[in-house]
């Protein structure tokens, strides 16, 4: 493990994680407004219009980050029906996120262990709000248990659909011998989300 990833895992200064958080949000948006762009441009203008730049400490651009993203899912669902609109989703945030995966992975240092990767994603999880627990399994896999997510309470089950392809990206981003894989999602009823996370053997 790298010294950076050793000292940023043990404390991170707020102004980090709020710039961390904007780049997250900034990123996502624009990829989302991409596909706006094309299916749905008046849409897009109205949501542009209407919004403000979020204000406050951390909670209140999470919230503002989610409404952003419910709203702009909300209407590309409108433009293109709900499954197509989560497949174009998912398959434009997922280099999104494979891209934020990189950034942190050049700032923090090498992350070539299962343990660098726990390490890394809690920090990049802190900055949304994020608590989880990362399990072995048998077969040698890992299992990610997220008990406490701050956005789950914002977003519709589309919206986390959608962007759960960017964090699927990060790991890759973080370290392309590894893949992580959502197989249940709070805002789908149950009351954790379980990822799975293993090396990727292609």
């Amino acid at each position: 493990m790298s010294l950076r990833l050793a000292l940023a895992s043990w404390w991170t200064p707020k102004r980090v994680l709020a710039e961390m958080l904007d780049r997250v949000e900034k990123s996502t948006i624009a990829a989302l407004d991409g596909l706006l762009e094309n299916h749905a441009p008046a849409a897009l203008a109205a949501l542009r219009a209407a919004e403000r730049a979020p204000e406050g400490g951390l909670p209140a651009r999470r919230a503002a980050m989610a409404s952003a993203h419910n709203a702009r899912v909300h209407a590309l669902v409108a433009a293109l029906g709900r499954e197509e609109a989560i497949s174009e989703g998912r398959e434009a945030l997922f280099p999104v996120g494979v891209m934020l995966g990189q950034e942190a992975r050049d700032k923090l240092g090498p992350v070539d262990s299962p343990r660098d990767l726990e390490r890394a994603a809690r920090l990049l999880y802190k900055a949304l709000g994020i608590d989880f627990t990362l399990e072995k399994l048998a077969d040698g896999g890992m299992m990610m248990r997220v008990h406490r997510c701050a956005l789950a309470g914002y977003y519709t089950a589309e919206s986390c659909a959608v962007l759960s392809a960017a964090d699927e990206g990060v790991v890759r981003g973080l370290n392309p011998e590894f893949k992580m894989q959502f197989e249940q999602r709070m805002t789908d009823g149950p009351a954790e989300c379980l990822a799975r996370i293993e090396e990727d053997k292609k």
